[in-house]
């Protein structure tokens, strides 16, 4: 791997890494074949000639238009430190003036969630589906909850075994799809004819259901914000070069999938796959097969994402913390339980919903185009960042804003045949992540932060007065303080006031979560010789905060440098070598219905309280041994309003 001289991560070019992005990154736009030329006949009824060269016309302009242009040559060049997706995107602009950014980063990334439910379903239902090609009375529903559940559960064991496979694999279903599509083409050659752009125009400007064409057709691309956020895996260079081999496979399939249609124009019905169709007879059930092992990496890939965006959410204070595991040594491969479980039961929900996946097709999309709507927005706001000049970034903006909300209009026509239902997910998600953040805010805009210079004398008298019960040979405070010169006033009101609180050595440990996602360092400061001590961790949004882990590496590297002294300072203890004991102390700013809030305030904090519940303490997030750490309670806010004074009479 090199660094240029921005910094930012460029993984080389191998052979071994084209084949690793094939497994990871191609999965969801890859087994688009599987229904989009479906959803395409049953988006009209009136199927001809003119239609289909159309429609596929529109497929080839919107991969190269808005996979091939938007993300592979312009989105994936808005890398943090070598990391994609929408959140990623944020980060790297939320120092930006425009502070409502943040709700469309949030709006982006429950939408790109929201799709992230329904892909799994749609893509296994669909592969199963076609073993009804070999018999009618195929289980279909009941086959594909099994392979969804199997799928779920074997992610608390992490997927690195079968992951190797996944790029081969990948290999295996693109040359298919590019062999079968091309074979069907010398079938009727007039369909190379929808490579020009004329024909998709005259489609979407003679066809009074354009919007119900192109919802069908939109599906061929919804694979490339997931690409984006795939980024950090595989790198630039392997994402562009296996893009040629992707695209040219998929056009194929299309192109062949067009040719089948319209040499048995008489033969079509509600329920003809063209993709299956196009499949000789004796080779059907293999292909089923490959098909399914695609659906399964493409759903693995969402999952996998979703996790990750999860993890980046809540280091970015958008949603609650949640328990997360390491299955393995992969780097970036996580397993967070509450999220596997919502992904699991809202992907069963929509199998047994939907039944099929013709009225899956209804729902699918919708969600997605929000997203590329939302990062579009985004990246107008990067490329200024990056000086490009306006412009050019004007017709950027003009172009895919254009291109995408024709897409979402399309899409929304789908609304109320199941659009409704990834809208519903996709608000309910959005709702909590608003709520958390500003409710952070709220507790921020309320914190009192006081010169740390100025309690020097008393920290060293607490130390040495003895008629105070020693506390804790050390004693670890989290504190929010950006400035090395501050400290909240709610530390110093716990080891002042609350109950005075003797310590050999105290511990500032602040925590900064940085805009770079794969920061990880500490510095250190010694405030008071030998007494009052500052660490700052300064972390990338993807890395977690394990900081018993982490405080025990510094300690032990402080200790080898001689720049601090761990024997305990008890004499029995220190005589015999044996290490000074550790208590941390979190205090939790408990909101109080009574002080006086605003309306829109009282109503987000409530709503606050009750999103606690969704995720763990901060004992469990931070990795903290439960047996040495209080938590202490203070008021939200430092003053209050009185609406009433009591009042004072003579005796």
């Amino acid at each position: 791997m090199e660094i240029n001289n921005k910094g930012t991560h460029l993984t080389n070019y191998s052979f071994i890494g084209v084949i690793v992005t094939l497994g990871i990154v191609y999965g969801d736009i890859g087994t688009s074949p599987l229904y989009v030329m479906k959803a395409i006949l049953n988006a009209n009824r009136n199927i001809d000639t003119n239609y289909i060269i159309g429609a596929i016309s529109c497929i080839i302009w919107t991969l190269t238009l808005q996979t091939t242009v938007k993300y592979i040559l312009i989105t994936l060049r808005a890398d943090n430190n070598g990391e994609g997706g929408i959140l990623a995107l944020y980060a790297l602009i939320r120092k930006n003036k425009k502070k409502w950014l943040y709700a469309i980063a949030i709006i982006g990334a429950s939408t790109l969630i929201a799709d992230g439910i329904i892909t799994p379903a749609i893509t296994v239902v669909s592969a199963i589906e076609g073993l009804r090609g070999i018999n009618p009375d195929t289980p279909v529903v009941p086959i594909s909850i099994i392979i969804i559940s199997v799928l779920f559960f074997i992610q608390q064991f992490g997927t690195k075994a079968i992951g190797k496979s996944f790029g081969p694999i990948m290999v295996l279903w693109f040359t298919m799809l590019g062999v079968l599509g091309f074979l069907q083409i010398f079938n009727f050659t007039a369909i190379l004819k929808a490579f020009n752009p004329y024909y998709a125009i005259a489609l979407l400007v003679n066809y009074p259901n354009w919007f119900l064409i192109l919802g069908a057709v939109f599906l061929c691309t919804t694979g490339a914000e997931a690409l984006y956020s795939d980024l950090g895996h595989c790198g630039i260079v392997n994402i562009r070069i296996s893009w040629i081999f992707v695209k040219t496979m998929l056009i194929l399939n299309y192109l062949g999938q067009g040719a089948w249609i319209l040499t048995h124009l008489n033969n079509l019905n509600e329920t003809t796959n063209p993709f299956y169709a196009i499949m000789p007879e004796g080779f059907l059930f293999f292909g089923i097969m490959l098909a399914t092992a695609a659906a399964v990496i493409a759903s693995q890939a969402l999952i996998s994402g979703s996790f990750t965006i999860f993890s980046e959410a809540m280091n970015l204070n958008f949603w609650p913390r949640q328990k997360i595991k390491y299955p393995t040594q992969v780097k970036g491969q996580l397993y967070i339980p509450f999220v596997n479980s919502f992904l699991f039961v809202f992907c069963v929900i929509m199998v047994l919903f939907f039944q099929n996946s013709s009225n899956m097709e209804a729902a699918y999309g919708l969600s997605i185009t929000i997203t590329m709507l939302m990062t579009t927005i985004l990246l107008a706001f990067y490329l200024k960042t990056q000086k490009v000049k306006t412009v050019f970034i004007v017709p950027f903006i003009i172009v895919f804003l254009t291109i995408e909300l024709s897409f979402f209009t399309a899409n929304m026509f789908k609304f109320l045949h199941g659009g409704w239902v990834t809208i519903f997910i996709a608000t309910t998600i959005g709702f909590v992540m608003l709520v958390w953040f500003n409710a952070r805010k709220i507790k921020n805009k309320h914190m009192q932060f006081l010169k740390i210079k100025s309690f020097f004398k008393i920290l060293s008298d607490i130390k040495h007065d003895e008629l105070i019960p020693k506390y804790s040979t050390n004693l670890v405070y989290l504190s929010k303080a950006n400035l090395e010169s501050e400290i909240e006033g709610k530390i110093m009101f716990s080891i002042i006031n609350k109950q005075p609180k003797r310590a050999d050595h105290y511990w500032i440990l602040h925590i900064d979560h940085l805009d770079n996602p794969t920061t990880f360092e500490y510095t250190f400061e010694q405030l008071i010789p030998d007494t009052l001590f500052r660490v700052n961790l300064r972390l990338g949004f993807r890395i977690q905060p394990l900081i018993n882990l982490y405080f025990r590496q510094i300690v032990e590297e402080l200790v080898k440098s001689k720049e601090f002294d761990l024997t305990s300072k008890y004499p029995s203890l220190q005589k015999n070598h044996i290490p000074g004991d550790f208590r941390f102390i979190i205090i939790h700013r408990v909101y109080n219905y009574e002080h006086s809030f605003k309306f829109k305030e009282k109503v987000t904090m409530n709503l606050y309280n009750l999103i606690k519940t969704l995720g763990i303490s901060d004992i469990k997030s931070f990795g903290l041994d439960t047996s040495n750490v209080m938590i202490e309670t203070v008021p939200l806010v430092v003053k209050s309003e009185y609406k009433n004074r009591i009042k004072r009479v003579k005796m």
